[in-house]
């Protein structure tokens, strides 16, 4: 497959071509992509945190409320966010699928508000505590629903990029959250690190209004025998409302098709996910993803920068927050500017490049920051913050936006939300790992540490190379094919030979008839209520 791949004027979808749509020219679509993005701002949420706390730890009011807090004492304090979401997913796919997509954005970003205002009114360490765990347990049931909506929601054309947005966000939160603490560093009270903490509600409570606006996903709706409702959802998402229009009917027949597929033939248990040799392909991606999106050095300035900062010199905490805030919004600018770029060089193309450059960049970090701390010159300080940014120049290429985005679709509808959930939980133990060990490593270790991170990721460009599959320009339910080949479970035009001679044999061709505006002429109550 080529490095790049120039954009056509058709898209692909059911083996059929497609005049392409130009989003914010198409109203109903427009209107849609607007609400959703607001929606599902759970990403920011989680950035914004990364941010605020190491804007906090970097603040002396903050110190002084909670009695000047050791390394072990910062540790917990990151960490125990990550534990309130692991805590949390063992049921965050069964509210989901059960549930429903949005049931579980709005469960939790309730959870998320109790969590930041118990932070914000925090009197003590152990309040504190409490209150980031509640923060994260909301975080990861909101986390385990908002891709799923976005990914089977939003036009065919528009997955790939919509999809990597959403995580992209994450540094949308962190620009506000590192800049406003930068603010609130001059004044001269407790409000300085309350300010800060308060705003975090910000994301759930915009989620919490903008959701009701917001349909729900017509492959749950399908998968709870709403067939009726996922047409018209479909139909008003991608064909201004007509359920004739020829792309709606394609995508009808192939999710009901395939979801009817894998009802009838294939489990949706967790031990299903073990099962075939497409899946454990499947789960190898999903735990690496997860693992190698925190696993990979970033979280050294993710939640310690200003003990990264210190180790060459820069113990100003003015001048620590100023680097932390240019450096998220260049992160955000490569992060969404790659958005775009996912179908012109595919995914596999970009996590070789980003892996690759993270390895050369955070190599030479690691000679700078031994340089400084064996000799003392400022250049050696000052290429180390070069590199740091070029570092991430590489990784906001693929690892930010495409962590969920890629994860969401090489799952199969049945398990999509455990897929997803399991990603999270690699997600979650390495973010504790990071949160918990770093600080002490990096006090024990200094720049040594710094090594340790420079074989991991020689590790993760060995594991990228063999396992990372390229999905550019596939239809969500037709990316099946790519892992399982012909023993694929994918209805519709495009179904393969095992799975129409087992809609054949079991009749489920004749149970999946494709609707139409002449057989449904009738506008019921719930088409209304869309």
């Amino acid at each position: 497959m080529p490095f790049y791949t120039a954009s056509k004027k058709t898209f692909e979808v059911g083996g059929k071509e497609f005049p392409r749509i130009t989003w914010f020219k198409e109203p109903g679509i427009r209107g849609l992509y607007v609400l959703l993005m607001l929606a599902v701002l759970t990403s920011a949420t989680n950035g914004y945190d990364g941010s605020m706390m190491n804007g906090l730890q970097t603040l002396e009011q903050w110190k002084m409320s909670f009695n000047y807090p050791g390394t072990a004492t910062r540790g917990l304090l990151n960490a125990i966010m990550s534990v309130g979401s692991i805590v949390a997913l063992p049921i965050t796919p069964y509210i989901a699928d059960i549930f429903g997509r949005r049931v579980g954005v709005m469960t939790g970003c309730i959870i998320m508000i109790i969590g930041v205002v118990l932070q914000s009114i925090g009197s003590n360490i152990a309040m504190f505590i409490a209150a980031r765990f509640l923060i994260g347990f909301g975080v990861a049931i909101a986390h385990g629903a908002a891709p799923l909506l976005i990914a089977e929601l939003v036009h065919p054309q528009h997955r790939a990029i919509f999809t990597t947005i959403y995580n992209s966000t994450w540094y949308l939160g962190s620009i506000v959250a590192a800049w406003l603490t930068y603010g609130t560093n001059k004044i001269d009270s407790a409000w300085s690190w309350r300010v800060p903490s308060m705003v975090q509600a910000a994301p759930s409570v915009i989620q919490l209004i903008a959701i009701w606006l917001v349909p729900e996903s017509p492959r749950y709706l399908i998968a709870r025998g709403h067939n009726e409702k996922a047409l018209h959802v479909l139909a008003k998402a991608h064909a201004h409302g007509n359920i004739d229009d020829e792309l709606v009917q394609i995508e009808y027949l192939e999710i009901r098709e395939t979801i009817a597929l894998e009802k009838e033939f294939e489990g949706n248990g967790w031990l299903q996910l073990f099962k075939t040799k497409g899946n454990r392909h499947r789960l190898i991606i999903l735990i690496s993803l997860g693992f190698f999106s925190q696993w990979s050095g970033n979280g050294l300035v993710s939640y310690y920068i200003g003990d990264v900062l210190k180790g060459i010199g820069i113990e100003d905490s003015k001048e620590q927050l100023e680097i932390n805030g240019i450096l998220q919004i260049v992160n955000f600018a490569v992060a969404l500017g790659m958005c775009f770029m996912i179908d012109k060089f595919g995914r596999r193309p970009l996590f070789l490049l980003a892996t690759g450059g993270m390895l050369g960049s955070f190599i030479v970090w690691t000679v700078c920051a031994a340089q400084y701390k064996q000799t003392g010159v400022k250049a050696a300080a000052h290429a180390e913050i070069a590199f740091i940014f070029i570092y991430y120049v590489f990784y906001n290429c693929a690892w930010s936006g495409l962590l969920v985005g890629y994860a969401v679709e090489i799952l199969p509808y049945k398990l999509r939300a455990k897929g997803l959930t399991l990603m999270f939980l690699a997600v979650d133990l390495s973010l504790f790992f990071n949160s918990y060990v770093n600080p002490v490593a990096l006090g024990a270790l200094g720049w040594k540490y710094y090594i340790v991170y420079d074989v991991w990721l020689a590790f993760e460009l060995l594991i990228v190379y063999l396992f990372y599959i390229e999905t550019q320009n596939t239809a969500l339910e037709e990316i099946v094919k790519y892992f399982d080949g012909e023993e694929a479970l994918l209805g519709g035009t495009v179904a393969t030979e095992k799975a129409r001679t087992l809609l054949v044999e079991n009749g489920i061709d004749h149970k999946v008839p494709v609707t139409t505006e002449t057989e449904h002429h009738e506008v019921t109550e719930e088409k209304r209520a869309l």
